[in-house]
């Protein structure tokens, strides 16, 4: 069903973009809200491990930047998902480089030089927030009867966690069970 000129949500969307959906306009309007900050983050950590990927060094070179080249890679994926799910539900998503800054809450790393290890610490506790955004995400989800956007979400919730791991094992201190 296509949302009305009555509807809040057709003063912020032009009639152009308008997408029939049944969730009220307040459910589109608090989940696009969601994804977008999702987006802005996976486009943040995204360049944020291509960054590491590019300028990790040391004796463990190899494994650690393939791994982190396909963490990118996986990271990237995920980002048209998100803002074509935005458009599904009637939203607009982001459309700059200047939007995106504006709306991620993954911190930027512009340091000259960082060591490996903290590359992989830091990219790990940055996975971990994107899975807990993802998890506050997919409850407002359910709370608007949004099974196709909880769906997705519980899919890259689970990548996130598989590169949360990897992360964490490749970080351990030599001969340590500790973190």
């Amino acid at each position: 069903m296509s949302k009305t000129k009555s509807d809040n949500k057709s003063d912020k969307t032009s009639p152009d973009l308008d997408t029939p959906t049944d969730l009220s306009s307040a459910a589109v309007d608090k989940i696009s809200a969601a994804l977008n900050t999702l987006l802005a983050d996976a486009f943040a950590l995204y360049l944020k491990t291509k960054n590491f990927h590019w300028h990790v060094s040391g004796r463990h070179f190899h494994d650690y930047h393939l791994m982190l080249d396909e963490q990118s890679d996986a990271i990237f994926a995920t980002t048209d998902q998100l803002a074509e799910r935005v458009r599904k539900l009637g939203g607009i998503t982001v459309r700059s480089v200047g939007q995106i800054a504006k709306l991620q809450t993954i911190k930027d790393n512009d340091d000259d030089y960082v060591p490996p290890r903290e590359m992989l610490r830091e990219l790990m506790e940055d996975n971990k927030h994107m899975a807990a955004a993802m998890r506050k995400a997919h409850k407002l989800c359910d709370d608007n009867e949004d099974s196709g956007t909880a769906g997705l979400l519980e899919t890259f919730i689970d990548e996130t966690e598989r590169r949360t791991w990897f992360l964490f094992e490749a970080s351990r201190q030599e001969g340590s069970n500790a973190g």
